[in-house]
């Protein structure tokens, strides 16, 4: 059973407050911008909008579901400069086939120019799996057309899965026991993540949906 929330590591909320309250960043709007641990950011750095850590497997059905019910309001506010997202791709699962397609997927992910990974991402949950634990998916040749699909030609990395070391490794030293897992400034976040109107109410301020 895949569990929907789970304590992060606390460095990993503190490095991204830290990343983002640095200094000196010019305003250039709303970007899309890939750190150096892969992770997403969609963002106006200038801003002092709080920070949405979205944990997600995208091997994980949960999150495909998530993804479909709020993700469209999360890109909006961050488009509206309320909210700064950081995206994080892991593997969550341990077993097969559920761990190589997750690996395959978000290796896939990292090879993708941030003009193309938001649509790139949509792809995947798209294509993802199923039925989850059985089927074998995410196949280089379907991240390929996936990537194409979305506007990206990078046939031969996502063939050579060069990011897949980099990813487990990142991977690795996240705590997670579960996808998907929100965190707003810190907090983990309940049952908000798949309701918009009670997500939206959490980052510009309301009462969000108590656990």
């Amino acid at each position: 059973m895949i569990k929907r929330f789970a304590a992060v590591v606390v460095a990993c909320v503190v490095l991204s407050a830290l990343w983002f309250a640095q200094p000196g960043e010019s305003s250039n709007g709303v970007q899309l911008s890939r750190q150096a641990d892969g992770s997403m950011v969609l963002a106006d750095l200038s801003s002092d909008a709080p920070v949405l850590d979205v944990y997600e497997d995208f091997d994980c059905p949960v999150c495909k579901d998530m993804h479909a019910k709020v993700d469209a309001t999360i890109q909006r506010l961050a488009r509206e400069g309320k909210v700064k997202v950081v995206f994080h791709p892991v593997t969550i699962f341990q077993d097969e086939p559920m761990r190589s397609n997750s690996v395959r997927a978000a290796a896939a992910a990292r090879c993708v120019p941030e003009a193309n990974w938001l649509a790139f991402r949509d792809e995947l949950y798209a294509i993802q799996p199923a039925p989850h634990g059985v089927a074998s998916g995410f196949t280089v040749e379907e991240l390929v057309k996936a990537a194409r699909k979305a506007g990206a030609a990078v046939d031969e990395c996502v063939t050579s899965q060069s990011y897949a070391k980099a990813h487990l490794e990142q991977t690795a030293t996240i705590r997670l026991e579960g996808t998907p897992t929100l965190v707003l400034d810190g907090r983990m976040l309940g049952n908000e993540a798949f309701d918009a109107a009670a997500l939206e109410r959490a980052i510009t301020g309301g009462i969000g949906v108590a656990v």
